[in-house]
């Protein structure tokens, strides 16, 4: 199995880039991958998805050494480990929130989280706001009409109502190639001038073609050629995690 990443500030963003990533292992079993992308019109939007990224680390951290110290757990489902990292998640903001006495507004990213167990090859997907997925080949747009959704949102409102009234999950029982990403992957435009005339599927390219995935830096050589030969660079700030088995 090889996890690629990339993050990019788009091209009509000057100052900061609103989107983060989190890869990391929840205890020994468990890949976490997530995809943030702050509030543009929100107040520095940059912060709230970093923050989730750092807090995501931390739970990964903890539930390494509670599983070191707490032998012979039962093993939980994929969806009931997620279900326990955005718990931990929002009570982390909630604490962050009042002992830096932040704003709501300060707080506004989406997050798009996959949990997936390596020995039950199970996982699930998990879509607060707008984003994209595709799960061994199957694409979904999570599109919420420029309005989307946010944790910040919630930290007021009891979990499990929240939890509850979450619609944007998707299951999966194996992993063949996986993406998630977010809306930023949406915004490629030619800004450039192009050596290839030819149409080009984005999409397609960084999410299904499987050029140079013998190495680790793939999405760097993908990124180079939709600049260099093809003139197209994301307007908004982007980031994507695949996963390849």
């Amino acid at each position: 199995m090889r996890i690629y990443s990339s993050l990019q500030i788009g091209d009509y963003h000057q100052n900061n880039c609103e989107d983060h990533l989190f890869i990391g292992k929840y205890g020994k079993n468990n890949i976490v991958c997530a995809v943030m992308d702050g509030c543009t019109t929100a107040l520095e939007s940059q912060f709230a998805s970093l923050l989730v990224g750092k807090i995501l680390k931390k739970i990964c951290l903890e539930k390494g050494y509670k599983e070191f110290v707490e032998k012979n757990n039962a093993p939980l489902s994929p969806e009931q480990n997620l279900k326990l990292v955005l718990q931990d998640l929002l009570n982390e903001l909630k604490i962050i929130k009042n002992q830096l006495m932040i704003d709501e507004k300060e707080l506004l990213t989406t997050l798009i989280i996959l949990l997936f167990d390596e020995k039950q090859q199970k996982g699930i997907v998990l879509a607060i706001g707008d984003g994209f997925v595709n799960i061994n080949g199957k694409v979904t747009e999570f599109e919420q009409d420029n309005k989307p959704d946010y944790l910040g949102f919630h930290l007021s409102e009891d979990f499990q109502t929240f939890y509850s009234s979450q619609k944007q999950k998707i299951e999966f029982n194996s992993l063949e190639d996986i993406s998630i990403a977010t809306d930023g992957i949406f915004t490629f435009e030619k800004l450039l001038a192009a050596k290839s005339k030819e149409k080009f599927d984005v999409i397609q390219f960084l999410t299904i073609d499987k050029t140079n995935s013998e190495k680790d830096n793939m999405f760097s050589f993908k990124l180079k050629k939709l600049e260099n030969e093809f003139g197209l660079k994301p307007t908004d700030d982007f980031s994507i995690i695949r996963i390849i088995q």
